[in-house]
């Protein structure tokens, strides 16, 4: 990580801005010298002028309505970024495109209302790549400038690994949580399909897409999911027993490369010595198909949300954007509805297999390997696409670092609508690998 930028804010930091322990005015101020330090080189935030001022006077105002920490709300003060497709009441909003505002023209989104309704002060927008789709924007990788921090939630990721904010927003179509925070060294969580409301953001497919959480660790994580879920659940049992892990062996695993399949086996028998029962499991032997037909329902999708934006700013679209854009108008609601149908069917082999082999995870790499050194891509999403085209929750957790210091994050996939308990095994999960994400692996 970048020399002197502050280590990433935790579940801890936000309960000391909430007890008082942490003076909400002097913490906000060091955040706002940090981002200032650090924003030329990261630029993981859109510039917003007057943001020292407006932050201190929010804040300021959160502290005369709550004066005691007894009665104040479960965010209190904690910084939230948000990534630049959700609309927010004063802020304007772009998608990471060249297209203006009014482009984009919509109410503020439930999940934003809800943070905020619970104590969180939006940062400001963060760095997305162009409709959330590859097109990159300036965004660095805060443990390496010269690699992609991930995409499409950018400036998310870095947002959080950086230290600026415990909690931020992000979308995720195919593995754009996933992998910026696998990328950055984070905790990313992409929910079950529709389970956080999805109004005041940008589509992209309105068949995948989910809010997503990029967060300092698993219980800031598993907090804001329980305030922006139209429906969450407690748990009768906060510890719901230790789960059983399965590995997806076969094809998929094979598309990780040599130094994350090494470190994935590392990190299987860390898991292994903490307790946890590890089932290898023949599966997704057709994930190439799966793939295909996901991109193609996507791509589909994508001509016809922005159908009336290209007409009118089509000469704006960045190449890879275009590009897709004119790939998926070739494409017709025979792909759409092929897309939808693998979908379900994926989803309910995958359940099968879960039965049949009797555990409650899938575990496996975040990403085919560790962020790839260049920001004109960023990196490829292939082992986040089959959870995500199965409306599966999952989660990435810290797991270690490469050899050349790069973070290294574990995917865990949960059945569908079983986000909180995944929530909570991503805790306990969490607790073997403590530490070695500072001290590297390999």
């Amino acid at each position: 990580m970048l020399e002197g930028v502050p280590r990433r804010s935790s579940h801890a930091s936000c309960e000391a801005l909430r007890s008082g322990e942490r003076p909400l005015l002097e913490h906000v101020a060091s955040v706002l010298d940090a981002v200032e330090q650090w924003e030329p080189q990261v630029r993981a935030l859109l510039p917003e002028p007057g943001r020292r001022e407006r932050l201190l006077s929010e804040a300021s105002a959160l502290l005369e309505r709550f004066p005691e920490g007894a009665a104040r709300p479960p965010l209190f003060g904690a910084l939230v970024g948000v990534k630049d497709i959700f609309a927010v009441d004063g802020f304007p909003t772009r998608a990471g495109s060249a297209l203006p505002p009014e482009a984009f023209a919509m109410p503020e989104g439930s999940c934003v209302a809800r943070l905020r309704a619970a104590g969180a002060l939006v940062l400001g927008k963060t760095v997305t790549t162009e409709f959330a789709f590859t097109a990159p924007g300036a965004t660095t990788n805060p443990h390496d400038p010269s690699r992609t921090p991930g995409g499409s939630s950018s400036g998310s990721g870095a947002a959080v690994a950086c230290g600026y904010a415990p909690l931020a927003l992000g979308s995720q179509t195919v593995g754009s949580v996933i992998r910026p925070a696998a990328f950055c060294g984070v905790v990313g969580f992409k929910p079950s399909y529709g389970r956080i409301p999805s109004d005041g953001m940008l589509l992209f497919s309105e068949s995948v897409d989910c809010v997503g959480l990029l967060a300092a660790d698993a219980e800031t994580a598993a907090l804001a999911a329980s305030l922006v879920f139209d429906d969450w659940t407690p748990l009768a049992d906060p510890h719901p027993g230790r789960a059983t892990l399965g590995v997806p062996d076969g094809r998929y695993l094979e598309r990780a490369d040599a130094e994350a399949r090494a470190a994935f086996e590392e990190q299987i028998a860390a898991l292994e010595r903490g307790g946890f029962a590890v089932r290898p499991v023949p599966a997704l032997e057709d994930i190439a198909e799966i793939s295909r037909r996901h991109l193609e329902l996507i791509a589909a999708e994508f001509a016809r949300v922005h159908a009336l934006r290209a007409a009118r700013w089509g000469a704006l679209f960045r190449g890879q954007s275009a590009a897709l854009f004119d790939w998926g108008r070739a494409l017709g609601d025979a792909e759409i509805a092929a897309g939808r149908d693998s979908s379900r069917r994926t989803r309910a082999v995958l359940a099968s297999q879960m039965d049949e082999h009797g555990f409650d995870l899938w575990v496996s790499p975040a990403a085919p390997g560790a962020a790839p050194t260049g920001l004109h891509h960023t990196g490829d999403a292939v082992m986040n696409l089959v959870w995500t085209h199965a409306h599966m929750p999952a989660l990435t957790l810290p797991a270690g670092r490469t050899k050349k210091r790069l973070p290294l994050g574990l995917q865990l996939c949960a059945r569908a609508g079983d986000d909180e308990r995944l929530l909570a095994w991503a805790s306990e999960i969490a607790a073997v690998f403590d530490g070695t994400a500072q001290r590297g692996s390999g």
